[in-house]
């Protein structure tokens, strides 16, 4: 298991939801080698978002090419089924949703247990409030940006309002705040003024003909 990056810094992060799968392990080796900071692996059940995607084994996989961390975001209705094979897998982070089922703070502390980073994520309508019972057990908050289980969306116009009440809650713990849904070169600008520190990049990054352009964009775009 390779750990996560301590905060804080401006983090971008490769969703590999939207890479080419057929090339998948020369794309992950391509935003290695161009410095991104960890990748961004979510994984799907078909029940809490409609879409499937990857398991335990892609994991497992994209450890043998990469030393990047992988921060795994369980989009799944019940993430104790998931929580072993992805430890397992070598994952170096597991988010959970706030909306999913079972005791999550409990969850979130085996992640800890485990010595992985735990997170926790919550969805473009839920009140960020809910976070308050986590903040002695998470290492990052994921805040999406769009509505989770289809890459390729647009931005939301209430991310930043969202972005700024979790910076609010968080305070200075050391906690990452990253986004994800819609980032790209200008709304990363956003979300960084909003307060986030992390920023998952998909269709931005493996949606273009130049993947070495779209990442310093991005960084430029951030510093």
């Amino acid at each position: 298991m390779i750990p996560l990056p301590k905060p804080p810094f401006n983090a971008i992060a490769p969703s590999i939801l939207s890479a080419n799968q057929l090339i998948l392990g020369e794309q992950i080796k391509a935003v290695t080698e161009l410095g991104a900071s960890w990748l961004h692996i979510d994984i799907m059940d078909g029940h809490f978002v409609p879409n499937l995607s990857f398991g335990p084994a892609t994991v497992k996989w994209i450890n043998t090419v990469t030393k990047l961390a992988q921060d795994v975001h369980l989009m799944v209705e019940d993430p104790q089924k998931y929580l072993d094979a992805f430890i397992k897998a070598g994952a170096s982070s597991l988010t959970l949703h706030v909306e999913s089922k079972g005791n999550l703070k409990n969850l979130l502390k085996q992640i800890k247990n485990a010595g992985l980073c735990a997170g926790i994520s919550i969805k473009p309508d839920t009140k960020p409030q809910v976070l308050e019972q986590f903040l002695d057990v998470i290492d990052l908050v994921l805040v999406m940006t769009v509505y989770p289980g289809f890459g390729g969306q647009a931005f939301l116009e209430n991310g930043p309002k969202q972005i700024k009440e979790v910076k609010k809650i968080i305070a200075n713990r050391p906690i990452w705040l990253e986004v994800d849904g819609g980032i790209n070169k200008n709304t990363i600008k956003i979300a960084k003024a909003a307060g986030a520190n992390a920023f998952v990049a998909g269709n931005a990054l493996f949606g273009t003909d130049n993947i070495k352009q779209a990442y310093k964009d991005l960084k430029d775009a951030i510093e």
